[in-house]
């Protein structure tokens, strides 16, 4: 199938389809509606609402699995829809329960909300053949109506997947908890016997869609998504109480709030360091040997040369950056959090990326790279999934007063505008060294701005101060490495990506937390009792690991 990456071939239609849409499940995770359930302040009526939409949702899910019963000639699949279709009307009959016991009349009470309407109308129209880009008349014969037995379950198997998934990492939340008002629900998904009906759903679908073409599969993978979207909608569209304090841009005043994003380049945007990118560069263009150069052109290293340079510079950097992060953690632990030492002691790291630097420049190694090579290297960059749409979603918000700057040590400042141009990212701020050029051929010095840890939160620092006094400024800072400490540590809510242990291990010699973000975004839920951007402080200590842009999407911005 063409919309696959061939290493995932071997697996099953279902687990594809949940891999390639794992950002909507991130994105459901951070809705309002269950960062207020996990932390248990949802309240109740809202909770009711949305057991009363949930009936009515699992009641058309009940009609879906009769209609692909009869769809499929298969007997073992018909048996395996049939139990999954039992543990669905289970699930109902433990939710009219809870409606009895309430004393709710879900007919009188509770009519349909547009979001449960909308999802269950995709159900229906699913099931009964209406189907984008599928022809009514193609499913009259009985293999080609076990075809919409498949499309069905493409449409269902994302609600059994997600809710598994949604059960398992709230169920963390009930740890230490004597009460929690919804440990109920959250046990009921986490459950083996929920986990193992997901699983059976998946199952079914990949049996089923055994023998449908590429064509075919393209149309599940459609109904995968469409299904995961309204899922999503479905938890937006809980009408709330008690404000939640995500998304970051909720009830952001561009009249009044300025919200100024921060992030690192390389390795935080990019998958490869930008240095290996300007290395390929040179090793490309490198000339066999310093014969036939043109007069008053810029002396280039030969290919041989310049490859063994290069190869003498990385392993020395490695070398010497491992020996001076071990040097720094030979001074005594701090017994709380200690920024005064830490700013303190990354001088000496600074000190050693100016020598590098220096080494560099003095190398030869960078002379004679033609600027629109690294322009066309910048367009080729590869960027770190969901990066690219997370800054361009935050630039097109009308409803933000935003900036964004990058922070990076990259060497070459036009290398960072080429790759976020190409993506057609144009209205954000880079700060970063640049090589200086003659005739656009690099004479391999650098206009050195941003090459160490202070200088970056000296930048920081910078442009903080040059913002205007009127709007109350919320700052993030996004980063992965040790010289991002100091950045991350001064910004509001400094969020860290990635797994660098050198990172951890420098943050913990000085103090300094490492929290998971969707847990820590739970715990100021139950801390705070309204939207109030002060509730994410500067210095605090505290910083937020997050596994991918697209969590910091749906944190920073929502879905």
């Amino acid at each position: 199938m063409a919309s696959f990456p061939a290493e995932e071939e071997g697996v099953g239609i279902a687990r594809r389809c949940w891999i390639k849409f794992k950002k909507e499940s991130t994105f459901a995770l951070y809705t309002p509606f269950l960062v207020s359930l996990a932390s248990g302040t949802l309240n109740l009526n809202t909770f009711r609402h949305y057991i009363a939409q949930d009936v009515h949702f699992l009641k058309a899910f009940v009609q879906a699995y009769e209609a692909a019963e009869e769809c499929t000639d298969d007997d073992d699949a018909k048996v395996g829809i049939r139990e999954s279709r039992k543990n669905v009307i289970e699930e109902l009959k433990m939710h009219d329960a809870v409606l009895k016991e309430w004393g709710i009349d879900l007919v009188k009470e509770f009519t349909l909300n547009p979001a449960t309407a909308k999802y269950t109308g995709f159900l229906s129209a699913t099931a009964s053949g209406k189907i984008e880009g599928v022809k009514a008349a193609k499913l009259a014969t009985p293999f080609e109506r076990t075809k919409l037995a498949a499309y069905t379950l493409g449409a269902m198997t994302p609600c059994m997947r997600l809710y598994a998934y949604i059960g398992k990492e709230l169920q963390v939340f009930l740890e230490g908890e004597k009460i929690h008002p919804y440990k109920k629900w959250i046990d009921s998904y986490a459950s083996e016997g929920f986990q193992a009906s997901a699983l059976q759903t998946e199952d079914l679908l990949d049996k089923l869609s055994v023998s449908l073409t590429g064509e075919e599969l393209d149309i599940i993978e459609k109904l995968y998504h469409q299904a995961m979207k309204l899922e999503i909608e479905l938890f937006l569209a809980q009408p709330l109480v008690r404000n939640a304090i995500i998304p970051l841009s909720k009830d952001h005043n561009p009249a009044e709030h300025r919200l100024t994003i921060f992030s690192d380049f390389d390795l935080t945007c990019t998958v490869v360091d930008s240095s290996a990118i300007l290395a390929e560069i040179a090793i490309i263009t490198a000339p066999k040997s310093d014969q036939n150069r043109p007069e008053n052109q810029i002396a280039r290293m030969s290919l041989a040369d310049l490859r063994n340079t290069w190869g003498d510079l990385s392993k020395q950097y490695t070398e010497e950056y491992e020996q001076c992060i071990e040097k720094m953690l030979l001074t005594e632990k701090a017994e709380k959090f200690d920024y005064g030492r830490l700013h303190k002691t990354l001088e000496q790291l600074s000190d050693f990326e100016k020598r590098a630097n220096n080494r560099v420049v003095e190398s030869g190694v960078l002379k004679g790279l033609n600027l629109e090579d690294i322009k066309r290297a910048g367009q080729r960059l590869i960027l770190q999934d969901g990066c690219t749409n997370f800054f361009q979603s935050v630039i097109r918000n009308e409803n933000l007063n935003s900036d964004i700057h990058v922070l990076s040590y990259c060497w070459c400042g036009d290398l960072i505008r080429s790759s976020f141009s190409s993506g057609g990212i144009d209205g954000l701020d880079v700060h970063a060294n640049e090589f200086m050029f003659q005739e656009s051929l690099s004479t391999g010095e650098i206009v050195k701005k941003v090459e160490s840890p202070i200088d970056k939160v000296q930048a920081f620092s910078k442009i903080l101060m040059n913002c205007p006094k009127d709007k109350k400024n919320l700052t993030v800072y996004i980063g992965d490495s040790v010289g991002d400490l100091l950045c991350l540590l001064e910004a509001d809510v400094g969020i860290v990506l990635g797994s660098s242990s050198s990172l951890r291990r420098v943050g913990n010699h000085f103090g300094v937390s490492f929290v998971p973000l969707f847990p820590g975004v739970v715990q100021k839920q139950k801390m705070c009792t309204g939207v109030d951007s002060s509730s994410w402080k500067e210095l605090s200590g505290v910083l937020y690991t997050a596994s991918s842009w697209a969590e910091i999407h749906a944190f920073v911005l929502g879905s």
